[in-house]
């Protein structure tokens, strides 16, 4: 077998293995749930069911090989999502949408389309469909989050992630200046428009908390009079958490998931701030030597033991959980339990190209709007942990799975 063609073959199975991974987030949902919207500003789920298979046909059969669509007119339906200024929300019904065999037939006929076609299908856009879909797999998990439990079934096996019960300790790191990369070189391995190309700079010396901001020392910001961040909820004086498939007690020693708005205002409150991409990288990736690593652990591929990502979990666990993926420095859990909030609004690279099959992907959020974050969530896939990957989104937008260290200096 050819270099090609096992590459060809590896493409394959893990598409296969995000299309298992695609239908069984989807069987947590009832069929009420389907036609719901779980956030205002987003499509409803229906939409999602379609989009992920019709985006790979699309994009892998129509616009990579020229092959002509037996379904146009679900694929309009299908292809795009949505991202709309907070207020402008969508006005579509349930009755604006196919019925849901109507929808899962469209899907089969896309994968079959695409197995068929995938063998002389651009690497390069097999790679922009597979990491579209583990993106959206993410996005889902969120949007499900926000759903009443009556609309979801959980898994066989669920219970929500360990907790000590107890705080930990802060503690606070010294990273020395140093060198930092960002972004990837242009060097035929697959990455999206705004990764690339590299971009050298040198960060000065901070100090970053060694943990994550954990639920129990946002509560007494909470307790000094800030509101309560989207994933607690108060019953009869008591705060819970909203775990994927259950409410507990509030976990004092998780990582408390809020916008970025919400970490730059306890940042400030401790008279701290956050971290700047470069210092994200430098604390997550440096050395002392000044040599960069692909992971903070080092060079091993991400693990169940280096952090809390790649579906291992659907909910978070302790900030001190994953002691094996700290970084050189010390840092704890800059890639999984959480993406990474930075205050380094998204922009493109010097040197940036829009992606000519996908123009928009990043071009549309260079708006001073959207800010960067780094790292990985308990829902993030591994191939998305690269150093090079940056994530983004509006400062007030609070569904998402984001936590922060704060910095001093």
């Amino acid at each position: 077998m050819s270099v090609l063609e096992v590459a060809t073959e590896r493409l394959a199975g893990d598409l296969k293995s995000a299309r298992a991974e695609s239908d069984h987030l989807f069987s947590t949902l009832t069929a009420e749930a389907m036609y719901r919207r779980p956030i205002a500003e987003r499509h409803r789920i229906i939409f999602y069911l379609g989009h992920l298979d019709g985006f790979d046909s699309i994009q892998i059969c129509r616009e990579g090989l020229g092959l002509k669509s037996p379904d146009p007119g679900l694929d309009d339906l299908f292809q795009a999502g949505i991202d709309p200024a907070p207020g402008n929300l969508p006005r579509d019904t349930a009755a604006d949408w196919p019925a849901s065999d109507r929808v899962r037939e469209y899907v089969e006929r896309c994968r079959k389309r695409v197995d068929e076609n995938l063998d002389r299908a651009p690497e390069d856009t097999v790679h922009m469909a597979l990491e579209h879909r583990l993106m959206h797999l993410e996005t889902l998990a969120y949007m499900f989050h926000n759903f009443p439990l009556d609309l979801k079934n959980a898994p066989q096996g669920y219970r929500p992630g360990e907790t000590a019960g107890v705080e930990h300790a802060d503690e606070w790191i010294e990273i020395p200046a140093g060198e930092v990369t960002l972004g990837k070189p242009r060097d035929g391995s697959f990455g999206w428009d705004n990764e690339y190309q590299e971009i050298r700079s040198r960060i000065s010396a901070f100090r970053v908390q060694r943990f994550p901001v954990s639920n129990g020392e946002y509560l007494k910001f909470v307790r000094a009079g800030a509101a309560m961040p989207h994933f607690w909820i108060e019953k009869s004086g008591k705060i819970f958490w909203r775990c994927m498939f259950a409410e507990i007690p509030l976990p004092l020693d998780w990582p408390v998931y809020v916008t970025q708005s919400e970490a730059e205002a306890y940042a400030a409150w401790l008279g701290k701030r956050l971290m700047s991409e470069g210092e994200f990288h430098r604390a997550a990736y440096g050395t002392s030597s000044n040599e960069e690593r692909s992971y903070p652990w080092g060079l091993a591929p991400p693990t169940a033991e280096r952090g809390n990502f790649n579906f291992r979990a659907w909910d978070p666990e302790s900030v001190s959980a994953t002691p094996a993926g700290d970084s050189e420095f010390g840092v704890s859990q800059l890639v999984g339990n959480g993406w990474e909030w930075t205050n380094t609004p998204f922009a493109p690279f010097p040197g940036f190209e829009p992606r000519p099959s996908y123009p928009g992907y990043s071009a549309n959020f260079f708006d001073n709007q959207h800010y960067v974050l780094k790292g990985g969530s308990p829902r993030t896939a591994a191939r998305l942990l690269r150093r090079s990957f940056r994530n983004w989104f509006r400062r007030d937008y609070p569904y998402l799975y984001a936590k922060f260290h704060c910095v001093d200096r």
